[in-house]
């Protein structure tokens, strides 16, 4: 029979295989394994006093904070093994907030939360996360720094944040930690951006475009397109905004049941998907047609949410997918918290790195032992690997 030992030693024996040392292997397993056990806060200590405290706190300090060891080849070697097992339906990219009261942490700064859509104080970070119909989980971390850490080479050198690293927009981040992934051989999915952003650009539509990577991404309802269907209203009007457009045609729109993560309940939204064309002149339309989705609660108010995809699907099914962006959110909020994804005590980037890197192997570890999955009912929409018509 096989045991939660089984399984933890099982991941992280393919995980770690990159590490080039037994006894780098060895102290992986032994911090994920503290992650696991370790009650309250993750610190080095914390986790160290379960593994008899005085030279561990040294040891794990030094493997996490200033070893050597290349995070991407285990990040890969994660993705590789939880697609094997769980056959991704999405990889969602979500952006994490940590908050931080001092200003000595790698990437401390003010930054704008698109999700809450409030400025906010602390660490800011971006997270590619699988998706499967059983499991929520990260694989891979892209930490978003402010100018001044850019600029100022003090505050580089004394965080060891390297040469490679520059102010990205979240656009740019976004595109960034998807072609990352992409390189790790992850199998081909769409990408649900659930923070409105301007992902209607023609830079951010053409990387996707160049990728073959489909997408499906939250933007704002002042997001200026082109309706493409000349049996719809609005169709030779030239741009307008995408909830212009989509009041124009609410009385399409079709009754879809869905999980509500969060709630643990089903629940029903209207949905109605229209063909459109950006308001730029960038030859990417012409390959790849965009669909314009939107939800509402009330059809006498403005949509809830508003999706641009160049996924052709039911709308039905279209709109299921979107909400596993709510199991990532129920995800981070439990078994990242207890895997202590946010715990971090450290100052430099290679140990945000290490440490993010660790907590996801810990996070998918919990998944797979069968402590907190984040799993809904059976849904047939969702579980089709690109949704096709």
């Amino acid at each position: 029979m096989t045991t939660n030992e089984d399984i933890v030693s099982e991941l992280c024996s393919r995980v770690f295989a990159s590490l080039p040392r037994r006894d780098q292997r060895q102290r992986g397993e032994q911090y994920v394994r503290g992650l696991l056990t370790t009650p309250g806060r993750k610190s080095v200590r914390n986790i160290a006093s379960g593994a008899g405290g005085g030279s561990a706190v040294q040891r794990l300090h030094h493997f996490v904070a200033c070893s050597t060891w290349d995070w991407l080849p285990v990040r890969a070697a994660l993705a590789s093994h939880l697609q094997d097992i769980a056959e991704p339906v999405a990889w969602v990219v979500q952006t994490l907030a940590i908050p931080k009261s001092g200003v000595h942490s790698v990437g401390v700064g003010r930054r704008l939360v698109p999700q809450t859509g409030q400025t906010k104080r602390g660490q800011h970070a971006l997270g590619v996360w699988l998706t499967a119909p059983a499991m929520s989980t990260p694989i891979s971390w892209r930490l978003l720094l402010p100018e001044r850490w850019i600029r100022d080479d003090g505050l580089r050198r004394r965080a060891e944040v390297p040469e490679r690293a520059s102010y990205e927009t979240l656009e740019q981040s976004v595109v960034a930690a998807v072609t990352e992934t992409r390189t790790a051989n992850v199998l081909r999915r769409p990408v649900l951006l659930d923070a409105p952003g301007a992902w209607a650009r023609p830079t951010v539509l053409r990387a996707f475009a160049d990728a073959d990577i489909p997408l499906v991404a939250r933007v704002p309802a002042g997001t200026r397109m082109i309706m493409a269907d000349r049996s719809m209203p609005g169709y030779g009007a030239g741009p307008l905004s995408a909830q212009q457009l989509l009041m124009s045609v609410r009385g399409l729109g079709r009754r879809v049941e869905w999980h509500d993560a969060a709630q643990g309940t089903l629940r029903t939204s209207i949905a109605v998907m229209v063909p459109v064309r950006t308001a730029h002149s960038t030859g990417v339309t012409a390959e790849r047609r965009l669909y314009l989705l939107g939800e509402w609660d009330d059809l006498w108010r403005s949509p809830t949410r508003i999706w641009l995809t160049d996924l052709a699907a039911p709308v039905g099914g279209l709109l299921r997918l979107t909400k596993v962006t709510q199991r990532v959110s129920h995800a981070l909020a439990t078994t990242g918290k207890r895997v202590g994804l946010l715990d971090f005590e450290g100052r430099s980037y290679p140990g945000w790195h290490r440490h993010a890197t660790l907590a996801s192997v810990a996070h998918a570890a919990c998944l797979l032992a069968g402590a907190g999955a984040v799993v809904g009912p059976a849904d047939p929409a969702t579980n089709s690997p690109l949704l096709t018509a």
